[in-house]
């Protein structure tokens, strides 16, 4: 599964050096306020339509064995309703995630560690703005489906498996406020 979606994601990369015109290179400012690297890139398909590829990484561990540590990819297609890098759009995303988090006072996870994968997609709507010369700000939001399979462990150092099981999900599935910057 792993390899599939790494040749996944070359292919977009290619894709996008290929095809596109215009390449911008993000930073969603919410992840950043989780300590979690992020990079996206996106690129020009044709007048209205873009290529959004994002990625997530949290490899931290904190006091008290408290942890959101994790790995995220996000590949979206966009329509923009007027041009392209500006303005409204609506988008269809795609998401598979790598988790292990636990030890934390919300989403339920200050007694038992969760880890495990999900994957799944959903619609989005956002807009961005110009601030700049070559800079932009974005924001949007989405909602869709996740499946995922989980071990449930003790929270304690090293904890004992408690369980396996396995979640559908429909909710939001998507929020950013990126600061962009446009290559062209």
């Amino acid at each position: 599964m792993k390899h599939g979606i790494i040749i996944i994601i070359v292919g977009l990369a290619f894709i996008m050096q290929v095809k596109g015109q215009t390449i911008s290179l993000k930073s969603n400012l919410l992840y950043d306020a989780t300590t979690t690297v992020n990079f996206g890139m996106e690129t020009g398909l044709s007048n209205k339509w873009t290529l959004d590829i994002s990625g997530n990484y949290n490899p931290w561990q904190f006091n008290g064995n408290k942890k959101l540590k994790h790995w995220m990819v996000q590949p979206e297609i966009r329509y923009w309703l007027c041009e392209r890098f500006y303005g409204h759009f609506i988008g269809l995303h795609l998401h598979y995630a790598y988790y292990n988090a636990g030890g934390i006072k919300m989403f339920g996870l200050e007694h038992h560690r969760y880890q495990g994968f999900l994957y799944g997609g959903g619609i989005s709507y956002g807009y961005q703005w110009i601030i700049g010369n070559f800079w932009l700000l974005e924001m949007s939001v989405g909602a869709g489906y996740a499946y995922g399979e989980y071990g449930k462990y003790r929270c304690e150092e090293c904890g004992e498996k408690i369980k396996d099981d396995l979640f559908h999900y429909f909710g939001p599935t998507k929020a950013s406020v990126s600061l962009i910057y446009l290559i062209r």
